[in-house]
């Protein structure tokens, strides 16, 4: 069976084509073209779509999306746990969920988060291929049947980290914080002990047939993304950028979906040049983003820190934005946290998306606006991002004004009866009335 990218080209609408366009509310024909031309993909394992998986598309053609990292590791390992932070990820509105667990039964972990999971899913698979192995053991006959046995649990997209090459690696010396990705960390350590090129690098072909077996899309990873603002846009993570220019047509060739990973730490000033130079390396593959941090000094905070980053990288030319928790840097983040990521990177992506004008964006700070104006609570809770928190602190306030019933509410705690700016813009607006009236 063909892929969704093969389909496209043929000049045919699939049933998932169609299911974007309705839910970005754009014509099936755009998505379709676009689709085509390897600057759209949607992410859906062929078995997922049997089971429960709503299609989603990524490209600059549609809102960006945002995608939730969750998982195990070896200190902490709960299916439970894991499965509450994917519910949670998805009430704040993620529109992806990545297993990146390296603890526990890790098929039984990912299989349990599939059969509940209806947005894309994606994994990382050489977490597993390092699972109760030396990185030295890994070979081709492990790597592959890794990537065999995800592929039957139905994951949607895959974290490659094939752009890391032996050649790449004394680019790093000068580095202050080396490389930070954990697949790129391994691989790199891979090839060092064999004085072998990256095993990804060497087996793409075979790789690439057994994602367009069944429509997994590449999420090529970034293995040498700069992890502190000093190292960003340097040499080791541009020639890493070009490899994967080279590897992103390659899959296309093979009917394979393509999205491109991009940093990591960089300072606000460089976001534009990354966001513009990724899309003319990598053919205008969507482009994966984390973050980006802005600054590497808000420990505790680098959600905010992301979602500034972010949005500026939705504007100049992201398609998709991970998450990034309160928690990140320091360990391992819970439900709360997740909470807190997923909404800051909804933020930056909706953000992003009314600075570049996307058709029918800011209808809903439309709506929002005319309830809070005219103090019409319950539409202005339900238009939030976070509608929970928005009414749990409102309830709050009401509480402090001895008010039972939250719709009755004609002003807030923040100003007080008297200086409610929005009940005097009433009396405002009914005085000129009465003005007018009279005339």
């Amino acid at each position: 069976m063909a892929t969704q990218l093969q389909i496209a080209r043929t000049g045919t609408i699939t049933n998932e084509v169609k299911s974007v366009a309705e839910t970005e509310n754009v014509d099936a024909v755009l998505v379709r073209d676009e689709l085509a031309a390897g600057k759209l993909v949607i992410p859906a394992n062929k078995l997922h779509l049997k089971t429960n998986l709503k299609p989603a598309g990524i490209g600059r053609a549609l809102t960006t999306k945002v995608n939730a990292n969750i998982g195990t590791s070896s200190v902490r390992s709960s299916v439970e746990a894991e499965i509450e932070k994917m519910k949670t990820a998805l009430d704040a509105g993620a529109d992806a969920i990545m297993d990146l667990s390296t603890g526990g039964n890790l098929n039984e972990v990912r299989q349990e988060l599939l059969a509940q999971c209806p947005v894309p899913f994606g994994t990382v698979p050489i977490y597993q291929m390092i699972e109760g192995r030396n990185v030295g053991d890994i070979d081709s006959t492990i790597i592959l049947d890794i990537i065999e046995t995800q592929a039957k649990q139905g994951v949607d997209f895959f974290t490659i980290h094939a752009g890391v090459l032996k050649e790449h690696l004394p680019l790093i010396e000068n580095r202050i914080a080396g490389i930070v990705s954990r697949g790129g960390a391994l691989l790199a350590k891979w090839m060092l002990y064999h004085n072998k090129q990256n095993p990804l690098y060497e087996m793409f072909d075979d790789l690439c047939d057994i994602l367009a077996e069944y429509d997994i899309c590449f999420s090529l990873g970034d293995g040498l993304r700069p992890g502190a603002i000093a190292d960003a846009t340097d040499d080791a993570q541009i020639a890493e950028l070009r490899t994967l220019g080279e590897l992103t047509a390659r899959a296309q060739e093979k009917g394979c979906q393509v999205m491109v990973e991009g940093p990591g730490h960089v300072p606000f000033d460089q976001i534009q040049y990354n966001m513009e130079i990724q899309q003319k390396i990598c053919h205008g593959a969507p482009f994966y983003v984390l973050g980006p941090l802005v600054t590497d000094i808000a420990a505790g905070y680098d959600h905010i820190t992301s979602a500034i980053g972010g949005t500026a990288a939705a504007f100049y030319g992201a398609s998709f934005l991970c998450y990034v928790t309160p928690r990140e840097h320091l360990g391992l983040p819970d439900a709360d946290d997740v909470r807190a990521g997923v909404i800051a990177a909804k933020i930056a992506a909706h953000a992003g998306d009314i600075a570049r004008g996307l058709k029918g964006t800011a209808e809903r700070d439309k709506k929002l606006s005319i309830a809070r104006t005219k103090l019409d609570w319950k539409t202005h809770l339900a238009e939030s991002l976070d509608p929970k928190t928005a009414e749990r602190m409102h309830r709050q306030a009401c509480q402090e004004m001895n008010l039972e019933e939250l719709p009755s509410a004609d002003y807030c705690s923040m100003c007080g009866k008297a200086w409610c700016s929005l009940r005097i813009n009433k009396e405002i607006r009914e005085a000129i009335k009465s003005e007018k009236a009279k005339r």
